[in-house]
């Protein structure tokens, strides 16, 4: 098992495979248990427990900074901060949408809804997208039927529970596979990486430094 943990690791750094062909060499990878063990084996943290409790720890602060943000944006936050309810799953979502909306990035970079994962135009939305999350609804606003995650025009995760564990998931993908923030993710990964998760924390940029000076107050 350890040979061929090693192995792998070697394949993605040294020969940099494209993702359909790390999932068709290594299927195993490619699953939420396999993920966060993995994520654990690179960083020596865990992946879904640390994201969640983080995120939790963190979004009163962030709705805080979020709510007093004036302008259009601040308008489009409140507005993402006023469908929060009691569900735990659902406040996540929101919080997570919100910080892509507050770093000048928008929630569908991240996070895509689709009502018909079989009809032509969402597979051809699909293939073009290079990084992201789905979310499949039956109508709009109804509960989602199904959450996953898609890496170079890949559906590499399907039947999740909800956007944050995709969220952790995805993020988790780019340390497993050696991947780059895509330009249009790029602060909110950071923040991400560098202020929910704690890793790697020095040399923020302007926008993540601004984000921690805000909820620190």
């Amino acid at each position: 098992m350890e040979k061929t943990v090693t192995l792998r690791r070697q394949e993605v750094l040294f020969d940099a495979p494209m993702v359909s062909d790390v999932q068709e060499r290594w299927p195993a990878l490619f699953d939420v248990i396999e993920i966060n063990a993995e994520f654990r084996r690179i960083t020596t943290m865990p992946l879904q427990s640390r994201f969640l409790s983080q995120l939790d720890l963190h979004s009163a602060n962030l709705l805080r900074v979020f709510v007093k943000r004036s302008g259009q944006q601040g308008k489009t936050l409140r507005d993402i901060v006023a469908m929060m309810t009691d569900d735990v799953d659902a406040g996540r979502e929101c919080i997570i949408k919100g910080l892509c909306m507050y770093l000048n990035g928008d929630p569908k970079d991240l996070v895509q809804e689709y009502m018909d994962m079989t009809e032509g135009n969402t597979l051809s939305a699909i293939e073009r997208t290079v990084v992201g999350i789905y979310v499949a609804r039956q109508t709009p606003g109804s509960n989602s039927s199904d959450v996953g995650v898609i890496l170079e025009g890949v559906v590499v995760l399907r039947d999740l529970e909800n956007v944050a564990l995709a969220t952790a998931m995805l993020f988790g993908f780019f340390y497993i596979l050696n991947m780059r923030d895509p330009s249009k993710l790029h602060y909110t990964l950071e923040v991400i990486q560098k202020i929910i998760m704690e890793l790697d924390a020095a040399d923020l940029s302007r926008k993540a430094q601004s984000l921690t000076s805000k909820v620190d107050q």
